[in-house]
C-alpha cells in the first residue's frame, strides 16, 4: 500500500481515531490513497492502527477538549505532511441518562467533547483546510434530528453540531466543503461509557438488535470526500434498515 501514499496524496486528519467510526474511516481513506494524521488520547491504539495501515499514517496524542494539544497537532501535520486537506471530527461520547443533577458531569462532558471539541479542532485546522480547498466532515447523529427522553444533553450536542455545520457550509463555501454525517445505531464503544445503569442496559439491548458497523459509516464518509469538487454531499442521514426512529 505504501506506494499509493506519495507526497502529493491528500492528507486527512481524524479526531477520535483510536476506535469506532474514526478508526474505520482511517482504514477506508487509506484504501483511497490518503495520508493520515490520527488524533486521539489513546496513543497505543493509534500506533497499532498506524502499523496496520502500513506507513500511510502519523499518530498524534491530542484531546479535543485541550486546545493546546490541537495546536501542537496542527503544527505537526503541517511540518510532517504539508497540511490538512480533510478534517473529520469523529471524537464523541454518548452518555445517555436522565436530565438531572446526578448526570451533570456527563452532560458537561458531552458538550465539551461532541460540540466544543469539534469547534475547536475546526478552528485550529481551518487555515490549512482553506489553503488547500478542503473538506470538513462532522460526525453528528440521528439524535441531531430526533430527540427523546433520556438523551436530552446528547441530542443538544448533535442538534448544535447540525446547526453549526449548516452555518459553516454557507460561510466557508466554495473553499471548504462541509458535510455532516448523521448515523443511527452503530456498533462502537459508545454504549460502554454510559454511567446510568438503566440507560446503559436499554442502549445495549437496542444496539445489539440492529446496529450497523463503523465500516458502513466509514464507506459513506470516503464516498463523500472523494466526490468531484464541483459537488458536495452536505448532509447524510443513515440508519440501520430496521431502525424506526
Amino acid at each position: 500500500m505504501s506506494d499509493q501514499h506519495g507526497t502529493n496524496s491528500p492528507v486527512a486528519v481524524i479526531t477520535g481515531a483510536s476506535s469506532g467510526i474514526g478508526a474505520a474511516t482511517a482504514r477506508a481513506l487509506a484504501i483511497h490513497g490518503y495520508r493520515l494524521a490520527l488524533l486521539a488520547r489513546r496513543v497505543d491504539r493509534l500506533e497499532d492502527l498506524a502499523a496496520e495501515l502500513g506507513g500511510s499514517a502519523v499518530t498524534i496524542a491530542a484531546d479535543v477538549t485541550d486546545r493546546d494539544t490541537l495546536v501542537a497537532a496542527a503544527a505537526r501535520v503541517k511540518s510532517d505532511l504539508g497540511g490538512a486537506d480533510v478534517l473529520i471530527n469523529s471524537a464523541g461520547v454518548m452518555l445517555l441518562g436522565p436530565f438531572d443533577s446526578t448526570q451533570r458531569e456527563e452532560a458537561r462532558r458531552m458538550v465539551e467533547v461532541n460540540l466544543l471539541g469539534a469547534m475547536t479542532a475546526t478552528e485550529v485546522f481551518l487555515d490549512q483546510l482553506r489553503s488547500g480547498g478542503g473538506d470538513l466532515v462532522n460526525i453528528s447523529s440521528v439524535a441531531g434530528r430526533t430527540a427523546r427522553a433520556g438523551n436530552a444533553a446528547y441530542a443538544a450536542t448533535k442538534w448544535g453540531m447540525n446547526g453549526w455545520s449548516e452555518a459553516l457550509r454557507q460561510e466557508l463555501q466554495p473553499d471548504i466543503r462541509v458535510t455532516v454525517i448523521e448515523p443511527g445505531a452503530v456498533a462502537t464503544e459508545l454504549t460502554d461509557h454510559i454511567t446510568d445503569s438503566a440507560a446503559k442496559q436499554g442502549a445495549e439491548q437496542f444496539y445489539a438488535q440492529l446496529a450497523i458497523t463503523a465500516e458502513d459509516v466509514a464507506d459513506v464518509i470516503a464516498f463523500a470526500v472523494t466526490r468531484p469538487r464541483r459537488m458536495t454531499l452536505n448532509e447524510i442521514l443513515l440508519r440501520p434498515t430496521a431502525q424506526t426512529g
